[in-house]
């Protein structure tokens, strides 16, 4: 029994790391963020464009944690304790796929745009459904936190 408990702590502690470093991560995503909100000057669109795209690059790096290093340990996690953690990811993965394809859009619409007033005032624009976006994902990642690893937390410990 100790055994076992000594293999769950050292299979899955390492996901709470994992999970504190994408959220730290999330966290300098949502700063970047509300930087951008606050008036920008459109007669800079280079400066303009560069935040954006700093911006996309961080949210990009930060989607792309998720898929292919968080998401995968939360569903190692959820097999191994078996508890319904499956079930909600199923339900709540797709949903999350939806923001990142809206997310990717925004990006791609940065990649073809001129660097024009007129350009960079039709993207901020759609900073704000971007903030709505990632509010809606935050919300859904938090749901898969809860109930794929820190149902477990106290087994792991």
């Amino acid at each position: 029994m100790l055994e076992d408990c000594r293999n769950a702590r050292e299979r899955w502690g390492g996901v709470t790391e994992l999970v504190d470093r994408w959220l730290q991560a999330r966290q300098q995503l949502i700063v970047q963020y509300c930087g951008l909100s606050n008036n920008p000057d459109f007669s800079q669109t280079g400066r303009l464009h560069e935040q954006l795209s700093s911006l996309c690059e961080q949210l990009l790096d930060y989607v792309s944690a998720g898929h292919f290093e968080v998401y995968e340990q939360l569903m190692n996690e959820a097999r191994e304790f078996d508890d319904g953690g499956i079930e909600v990811a199923n339900r709540v993965y797709p949903k999350i796929s939806k923001t990142t394809q809206e997310m990717l859009a925004f990006n791609d619409l940065l990649e073809v745009s001129e660097k024009s007033e007129e350009d960079m005032r039709a993207m901020y624009a759609r900073v704000s459904r971007l903030g709505e976006i990632m509010e809606e994902r935050f919300e859904l990642e938090d749901l898969l936190i809860e109930n794929l690893h820190n149902a477990h937390a106290d087994q792991v410990a």
